[in-house]
């Protein structure tokens, strides 16, 4: 194994490593590698490196302490194995078959450390020499070689800022293709954490953890708070269908410095990862919060029909509608004792749309669970312009709030983008402030009791209890009479034809 004497570093500025990690990426541009499939590429050789120059760190600190020996006689110094052959180096000296070499030492590094790094660098093809030319592999190697990211160059919080940072930017390049389905904007994972207020010591799930951002969010929550992160190890839990995302989640997380956690690779709608064998049914948790995709079609309703873990309690989704297939297996994973609450961001769909999905909604207010609605501004997501909302349910509530339902309008809380809209901190920081009031605010919230509810045939349209101000967006009485002079000219022109277009045709006499 070729391994480089460590030096000391200027520590990077966070900006620094971020545009340094971001230049590293763009060598793909231009490449056959689609750039939506960049970051099933880019964060596993980020992860490469920056585990191969911790490594480095702590031989040259084994040796500082036993002298000048081989490092692999002390296991102990180090938090991964990295098999012989398998360092950052052993694969950059290299001047061919860069790609094979490239996909062994990854997998070898994974079989070294099946507890800690099973599965964590994905699937991705690098001996395709269709994609990835040894020229193509050498010229990415080198210009991550060129960015130190050990300890001393670069603290975990800063890597894992950095991280994140990439994550974001490989979610705005695949915007057009569902990137949200991995990737939850920050601001609104930081207001879904301060809602459900995770102590140290609890435990907490995301069933559709994509990348990681909610767990992380969480720990980040108790970190702030004063609390020992540390305490939440082995009680992080996490679930996610997509091989490289539930990977890319991995890294994120062991990037961040957390240890003894799980995320599993599979369908959670399906296949669940996490039971409990003495109560036959599925584990639970103290914090259950997750942003899945939003309207899944063909989600499992089959299997549903017999769940052999009770999740359909009340009722079976449609086939072409899965979000109550998700909250229902959320409200499955809450534990039945103690303060047990779930955050889960939905399409504002899910709040009024009838049928099947109607008496889940129905069943779910009557048993007094649901807590609070909060509906966001539209384009706030990525990969879907529509309105989500995000819904808190709690298995017991406080006696002041039973029988009640906080419903918010956050609607007009965002900052405008060129292509998309932002919830910025401040903006946050509202939701939450009006969430712990628990109050009626004109124009912005409103405690409606379960008897208000069940008068509006038990919808959750936010527009049924929470009225925008009068006048808002009304422009003046010249404006608007022009304009509906223009909207009928174009009208009748459009008729007119309409009409010829079908005479013409012979459909009309």
């Amino acid at each position: 194994m070729l391994v480089l004497e460590t030096n000391e570093y200027q520590e990077l500025s966070a900006q620094e490593l971020k545009s340094a990690l971001w230049e590293a990426a763009n060598v793909l541009r231009g490449s056959a590698v689609d750039r939506t499939d960049w970051k099933g590429y880019i964060l596993p050789l980020l992860f490469f490196k920056r585990i191969s120059d911790v490594w480095d760190e702590e031989t040259s600190e084994a040796k500082e302490i036993y002298g000048d020996v081989d490092p692999f006689q002390f296991p102990e110094a180090h938090r991964f194995v990295l098999p012989d052959g398998s360092h950052w180096n052993d694969v950059r000296g290299l001047a061919s078959n860069v790609g094979a070499a490239l996909q062994k030492a990854m997998q070898e590094i994974e079989r070294a450390n099946p507890d800690t790094l099973f599965r964590v660098f994905g699937s991705a093809d690098w001996g395709n020499k269709e994609k990835f030319s040894d020229e193509l592999l050498k010229d990415l190697i080198e210009g991550f070689s060129e960015i130190q990211l050990g300890n001393q160059a670069v603290s975990t919080d800063a890597l894992g800022d950095a991280y994140e940072y990439l994550v974001g930017k490989f979610a705005d390049v695949t915007r057009r293709n569902k990137a949200g389905e991995f990737y939850t904007p920050r601001s609104v994972v930081r207001m879904m954490v301060e809602i459900l207020d995770p102590k140290e010591g609890e435990s907490i799930y995301d069933p559709a953890c994509g990348t990681g951002g909610m767990l992380l969010g969480a720990i980040e929550h108790v970190t702030r708070k004063g609390g020992d992160a540390r305490r939440f190890y082995g009680k992080i839990y996490g679930q996610e269908k997509n091989l490289t995302t539930s990977a890319i989640a991995r890294m994120n997380l062991v990037l961040h410095g957390i240890e003894d956690f799980q995320v599993a690779r599979e369908d959670t709608l399906r296949d669940p990862a996490f039971t409990d064998s003495s109560t036959g049914g599925l584990a639970t948790f103290d914090c259950v919060i997750a942003n899945p995709p939003f309207s899944l079609k063909e989600w499992g309703r089959d299997l549903w029909e017999a769940d052999p873990w009770g999740r359909a309690m009340y009722g079976i989704p449609p086939e072409s509608y899965g979000d109550y297939a998700f909250v229902q297996h959320m409200i499955a994973s809450m534990a039945p004792t103690g303060n047990s609450r779930m955050a889960v961001v939905l399409p504002q769909g899910a709040l009024f749309r009838k049928s099947a999905e109607g008496s889940i909604r129905q069943a779910l207010l009557e048993r007094d669970m649901v807590e609070a609605v909060i509906g966001l501004a539209p384009n706030l997501f990525y990969g879907t312009q529509l309105a989500g909302c995000v819904v808190i349910l709690r298995r017991k509530k406080p006696e002041s709030r039973k029988n009640k339902v906080l419903i918010i309008d956050a609607s007009n809380l965002f900052r405008k983008g060129r292509a998309q809209n932002f919830l910025d901190q401040e903006h946050s920081d509202q939701i939450v402030a009006s969430y712990r009031a628990f109050e009626d605010v004109e124009d912005r919230a409103k405690v409606a009791t379960l008897d208000e509810i069940k008068k509006e045939g038990w919808t959750l349209n936010i527009s049924r209890y929470v009225l925008p101000p009068i006048g808002q967006d009304i422009p003046p009485l010249p404006e608007a009479v022009e304009a509906f002079k223009t909207a009928l000219a174009d009208a009748r022109a459009a008729e007119d034809h309409l009409r010829k277009v079908l005479v013409e045709g012979g459909w009309l006499q």
